[in-house]
């Protein structure tokens, strides 16, 4: 299955087909096994880079489409 990754309604990305994410270090995300992954994209999150749902709290809106 190829990766993808989707930008949901006002939410995170989801990254889905069995990505890795590594930090800057080379050390990689336990969390990694979990498929699909759910990264911040409003900043908001207490457990950057994954998603905890701040962004609802914080009334995140985003463009969900390429202009």
């Amino acid at each position: 299955m190829a990766v993808t990754v989707k930008a949901l309604k006002d939410g995170p990305f989801e990254v889905a087909g069995g990505a890795k994410l590594i930090d800057v270090n080379g050390k990689e995300y336990v969390e990694s096994a979990i498929d699909p992954l759910y990264l911040c994209r409003c900043g908001q999150s207490r457990n950057k880079p994954f998603c905890d749902g701040s962004h609802k709290d914080a009334g995140f809106m985003a463009d969900e489409t390429a202009k």
